[in-house]
């Protein structure tokens, strides 16, 4: 059977098409709800927006221990694993070296530490020059990871930030 450029199933199938690149190309706005791996009581959140010099991004998390803990954005949004393992390596779109948040070559999921206070709370708000909704960098269905460990923004390839206490996917949210 061959297929006319006008069947109903053609135009639908363009139709489909075209929502869903309108659809993610739409995206302001995610949100990574952070749940904690085996053995661990770390949770918490993370948001990205759309900011003028990249993607903002805003973390509360509680349940750590005092001090720095690598944050990073994974290459997959799988938190499937009882470790977070399943989240894969961090997103490295460009094949640049590990580094700090600043480095000009550097993975676009190394964000660094955020820094836990007496509490076990941190509270990070960072906008990532690097990051984006579409396109190669895009973070949209990746995995958000803290770390056990400081990141030393040095070791490759993954900071020498230790085992994975908390695991999260990132999704677009609905248009505000």
């Amino acid at each position: 059977m061959r297929l006319r450029l006008t069947t109903p199933l053609f135009l639908s199938v363009v139709a489909m098409a075209s929502i869903v690149a309108v659809h993610a190309a739409a995206a302001t706005k995610a949100v990574a709800v952070l749940h904690p791996t085996q053995g661990s009581s770390v949770e918490g959140k993370a948001t990205f927006t759309t900011a003028a010099a990249g993607v903002k991004v805003v973390v509360h998390v509680t349940g750590l221990t005092p001090g720095k803990h690598g944050f990073h954005i994974h290459e997959f949004g799988d938190c499937s694993a009882s470790d977070g393992a399943s989240a894969g390596g961090h997103f490295n779109p460009s094949g640049d070296p590990h580094g700090a948040p600043t480095d000009a070559h550097r993975h676009v999921g190394d964000l660094g530490n955020i820094e836990a206070n007496a509490e076990g709370v941190a509270d990070f708000d960072y906008v990532d020059p690097r990051a984006s909704f579409e396109g190669p960098a895009s973070v949209l269905g990746r995995g958000v990871i803290v770390h056990a460990n400081a990141d030393d923004l040095k070791t490759q390839p993954t900071g020498n930030a230790g085992g994975r206490l908390a695991c999260g996917v990132v999704g677009a949210t609905k248009p505000e």
